[in-house]
């Protein structure tokens, strides 16, 4: 491992507990490990998070550059929507 330097961080008494339960149970060898697995986790994530906000902000423009929907009648996709939702409801139902 290079360049490891030591950092302060607090913890809740749970938190904490969980952590040295993991490394009591052999799961990982310090809480150190923990915390690096816990740090790989949340970047991973991040990373994820970002990737979805540029493909959505991708989308987004590709949609505003295809141009208008045109007018929209707010009754009838009312409509259409219950009606969904009803058929929807009844195929879980019917699963049941």
């Amino acid at each position: 491992m290079a360049n490891v330097e030591k950092v302060s961080i607090a913890l809740t008494t749970e938190q904490l507990a969980a952590l040295r339960a993991a490394v009591d149970a052999g799961e990982y060898a310090t809480t150190s490990e923990v915390v690096r697995e816990a740090l790989r986790d949340w970047q991973l994530k991040r990373e994820l998070q970002q990737d979805d906000i540029r493909r959505l902000r991708q989308l987004w423009q590709e949609g505003v550059a295809s141009g208008s929907a045109g007018e929209l009648d707010m009754a009838a996709l009312r409509i259409e929507a219950r009606d969904r939702l009803s058929r929807a409801k009844k195929v879980a139902l019917d699963a049941e």
